[in-house]
């Protein structure tokens, strides 16, 4: 008598849309809407994908929206751990500013900063984002101040400057930056602010 075989499993459709491409994509929309005006359907019309694949693949919007800051601070803000082994306090100060101008002056990048843009955007329904933010940005920031304390206690500070203040300023400028990126600043005059601030930049 002839064996009845069960019939091989039935294998999941193959996913028709390269997921990093997808990140890459919902990372623009990010960046240029914020996190809360950017909606489900620009999302998915920028990624090429539909909305149950969206899900299946990321999760919901504020799981993709944390995937895609993961990615720009992979890619968009490499340059802030470099300039933390800068030798010199100015030396940090200069690869931080360089590397937020490179960004502003790429021409192919949505303008000002995807955390500016996304905090100041949040309402009440977003804290969660507001709150994401808010912890990367504050552990940037002990870093920096870290870095700064090492150069105070190597003498470079002026004396009564704090390394905490310093990195307040700092942090002041870069987003003064995105803000006037984000409202037409030329190329030139966004040279002209980092070449300025490095100018006036406070040494022993």
């Amino acid at each position: 008598m002839e064996q009845c075989t069960a019939p091989p499993p039935i294998k999941g459709r193959p996913r028709e849309f390269d997921l990093d491409d997808a990140l890459t994509a919902a990372l623009r929309v990010f960046w240029r809407n914020g996190y809360e005006s950017a909606s489900m359907a620009d999302l998915t019309a920028e990624m090429g994908i539909t909305k149950p694949s969206l899900y299946a693949a990321f999760g919901n919007k504020e799981a993709l929206f944390h995937k895609a800051l993961d990615l720009y601070e992979r890619e968009k803000l490499a340059y802030t751990v470099a300039a933390l082994e800068a030798p010199t306090a100015r030396g940090v100060a200069e690869r931080f500013l360089q590397g937020a101008l490179q960004i502003h002056l790429n021409t192919g990048e949505p303008k000002g900063c995807m955390g500016v843009i996304s905090t100041v955007t949040c309402g009440a329904e977003a804290q969660s984002i507001k709150a994401d933010l808010t912890a990367r940005r504050a552990s940037s920031e002990a870093a920096l101040i870290a870095r700064f304390e090492r150069a105070q206690a190597e003498g470079e500070l002026p004396d009564g400057l704090t390394p905490a203040a310093l990195t307040r300023f700092l942090y002041a400028l870069m987003q003064g930056m995105s803000v006037q990126s984000s409202s037409g600043a030329t190329c030139a005059e966004l040279r002209q602010l980092v070449e300025t601030t490095l100018l006036v930049w406070p040494t022993r």
